[in-house]
């Protein structure tokens, strides 16, 4: 397989990820979030979008949107559910991931830590109050149960993960979710996946560079891929495809 990857996206953390716990031999290209230019020559063939996460199957056939790349990989895993009910409330969490928690979650981290220009605060914070009404739900389902479904890991908690593990950078206090919280722990359990590894690509920081907002720094380093593929890698993730 082959996976249009950026580094710095958090969609794109999220099929790195299952890849990985499924133990899927993959290569990766890597696309630049920022600088746009060439998409149409790098993904047109592949996604009309022109985003990534894009998976290339072996048989040449293109799968876009991490959703569905995640919902695809853990079809027969323990990942997705048996039964139907279970399966459509993986996919109820995996929407509202879409529609209530990355549009304001990611994008307010993206414009107070990583973009050189940001919009008017009035704006970002209308965003983070939306960022905290999805927090809040989440901490109410997670109040009563381990996980988001069924009690086990699933891919909702996958596709929730992401962004939410690194919420503050985007000035978001969690410290007022104690069930999140123990949940964010469970998700990093070791029996799942070693996701301190995973969340900076497996590896060894070799130096520092600046990002375009000269407040924050960001360390590069090489990697190699579970395919044995080497690339240039962020620690922190653009929530832009």
């Amino acid at each position: 397989m082959l996976l249009y990857n950026a580094q710095v996206s958090g969609n794109c953390y999220k099929a790195r990820l299952l890849l990985a716990q499924v133990g899927v031999d993959y290569e990766r290209r890597e696309i630049n979030v920022i600088d746009r230019s060439g998409r149409s020559d790098l993904l047109g063939g592949v996604n009309p979008a022109l985003q990534v996460p894009t998976l290339v199957l072996d048989d040449g056939r293109p799968l876009a949107e991490s959703g569905a790349i995640l919902w695809y990989l853990s079809l027969g895993t323990r990942y997705l559910p048996d039964e139907d009910f279970d399966r459509a409330k993986v996919l109820q969490w995996m929407f509202f991931e879409q529609y209530s928690h990355e549009p304001n979650i990611a994008v307010v981290r993206y414009w107070v830590s990583i973009a050189a220009d940001s919009p008017r605060e009035s704006v970002i914070e209308a965003r983070r109050k939306a960022g905290y009404e999805a927090l809040d739900a989440m901490e109410r389902e997670l109040a009563t149960r381990k996980f988001l479904v069924v009690d086990r890991y699933t891919i909702a908690d996958i596709a929730l993960y992401a962004y939410t593990h690194v919420a503050g950078e985007g000035g978001f206090d969690l410290t007022g979710y104690p069930a999140i919280g123990r949940w964010l722990e469970r998700v990093r359990d070791p029996r799942h996946s070693t996701h301190t590894q995973l969340a900076t690509g497996g590896c060894r920081w070799r130096d520092r560079a600046v990002l375009r907002n000269p407040r924050v720094t960001r360390r590069s380093c090489r990697l190699l891929g579970p395919a044995g593929c080497s690339a240039s890698l962020s620690r922190r993730s653009l929530p832009l495809s």
